[in-house]
């Protein structure tokens, strides 16, 4: 397959916000996020049916599926991205005319529950999406300097992204050490493992698998590697980076369970594949977007990753 990279983002481009998942709670979250973009020279575009309820839903599929297409047949809208996660996005994945994305390229952000379109997306098309920040959730009150620079470092600039360094350049940790490369794709643990089986899952072979998480007990996550071993998803990979997996522990002191290290241990260790823990990427304030589907330089030994590539062209 080939790999397509959308065109980068300049100033005074189209910005479409959709909510192909869940929608935000408080509509001011948008207000405050369009406020942001427009003040760095961008215009926002929002999708026609934003803003609406359906359940934990964002409008109906329908609605949400047009919001979607549109934004992509749309020639003025030069990035689209998802408002915020939840769930839904499972719902659409059948229903996505994949050809007009591939006509149609262009950046697409988001994370979460959004790994599902994602993957999808790179498995149907080979086109670059950005495991990124989300305007209702990280481009309102307090934003993350860390988190901004890299962002806007991923989809405005050409050249190659290079190293990655924690916001404070400390190591990151290993739990096997080694040197490998390949493609990175994944995303959230739960979305991703229930992917499985289907034709969206993406091919893994020689690639970088990404995982992170949040809300999830060890069991529970314990439960989701074990899938990803019995279909044999961690033979033919390269390497692997762990992002953060937040709050995944379990809330009564009065149960008994193994940590959520002795779980992650017990799946990657044995793997003897280069393994970064704590990669700054996740459901936390400070975290690096990640250009799905680029090549990617793992060093577990001396803790680094290093994009190999640009994003965006």
């Amino acid at each position: 397959m080939q790999v397509i990279k959308p065109a980068r983002l300049k100033k005074g481009d189209v910005i479409g916000l959709i909510s192909p998942a869940s929608s935000p709670d408080e509509m001011l979250r948008i207000e405050e996020s369009t406020r942001y973009f427009e003040k760095l020279g961008y215009k926002i575009k929002l999708g026609k049916h934003v803003g609406k309820f359906n359940g934990y839903l964002a409008g109906t599929d329908d609605e949400r599926l047009e919001d979607f297409h549109s934004m992509f047949s749309d020639k003025t809208v030069k990035a689209i991205m998802c408002l915020r996660g939840g769930y839904g996005a499972f719902r659409l994945l059948d229903k996505i005319n994949y050809k007009l994305i591939q006509k149609n390229p262009k950046i697409f952000v988001g994370y979460s529950e959004i790994t599902a379109l994602e993957n999808a997306i790179f498995s149907k098309t080979g086109l670059i999406t950005f495991a990124g920040p989300m305007p209702a959730v990280d481009f309102v009150n307090s934003i993350s300097p860390y988190t901004e620079e890299w962002f806007w470092k991923v989809v405005t600039s050409n050249k190659k992204i290079g190293k990655i360094k924690y916001p404070d350049n400390s190591k990151m940790p290993f739990i096997n050490k080694g040197l490998s490369n390949g493609r990175i794709l994944g995303g959230n643990l739960a979305v991703l493992s229930a992917l499985l089986g289907t034709e969206y899952f993406p091919d893994m072979k020689d690639k970088i698998l990404l995982l992170e998480d949040i809300d999830e007990k060890p069991y529970k996550i314990d439960r989701m590697l074990n899938q990803l071993r019995l279909a044999k998803v961690f033979k033919g990979l390269k390497g692997v980076i762990l992002g953060r997996f937040v709050e995944c522990y379990e809330q009564d002191p009065n149960k008994k369970t193994l940590s959520l290290g002795e779980v992650i241990e017990h799946y990657f260790k044995t793997l003897k594949l280069p393994t970064i823990y704590t990669f700054p990427h996740g459901h936390i304030k400070d975290f690096v977007t990640i250009p799905l589907g680029i090549k990617v330089g793992l060093n577990a030994t001396k803790g680094t990753v290093e994009f190999l590539e640009n994003a965006v062209s």
